[in-house]
């Protein structure tokens, strides 16, 4: 897995859900030792479920703390707001609709469209990134291409 750059507050995030991942450990163990305890395993459906449930934990633990492993906070002082990158918040236009839009641009396991925060490695995102204030973009998106212009660069 490739390092992925996240706020302190997505690294937050994702420690908190490794934590309540890890709190589920003895709860699924519990489960599996009461199916156990009814007897015969091989037509125990309880057990069965409770195993699954174990494997699905354990395969959750294992993909977070992967991403928390590979995480790297990034330093907002160092930011800047001649270009979009990383953190930046753009208010865009569409030149199609005229309508106008506001994102910030985040790292994958952060982002949120109903809040506002586009993935870096959405289509939209990567055509933004590296332009500045003032420039046409073209976005390549499965209905086609748009075009936005960039009305603004803040952090």
């Amino acid at each position: 897995m490739a390092i992925e750059m996240m706020t302190q507050a997505g690294l937050d995030k994702l420690k908190q859900e490794l934590a309540d991942a890890l709190a589920q450990r003895p709860v699924i163990s519990a489960a599996i030792a009461e199916a156990r305890e009814k007897g015969d395993l091989s037509e125990n459906a309880e057990y069965d479920a409770a195993r699954d449930a174990q494997g699905l934990l354990e395969v959750k633990i294992a993909r977070l703390k992967e991403k928390v492993a590979n995480a790297r906070v990034i330093d907002e002082s160092k930011l800047s707001t001649e270009t979009v990158q990383l953190m930046s918040k753009v208010k865009i236009q569409n030149l199609a609709n005229k309508m106008e839009m506001f994102f910030q641009i985040v790292a994958e396991t952060e982002a949120d469209f109903t809040k506002g925060l586009l993935a870096a490695t959405t289509p939209i995102a990567k055509a933004l990134i590296g332009h500045k204030k003032g420039e046409t973009v073209e976005a390549k998106v499965p209905s086609g291409i748009l075009k936005f212009k960039i009305l603004d660069i803040s952090l």
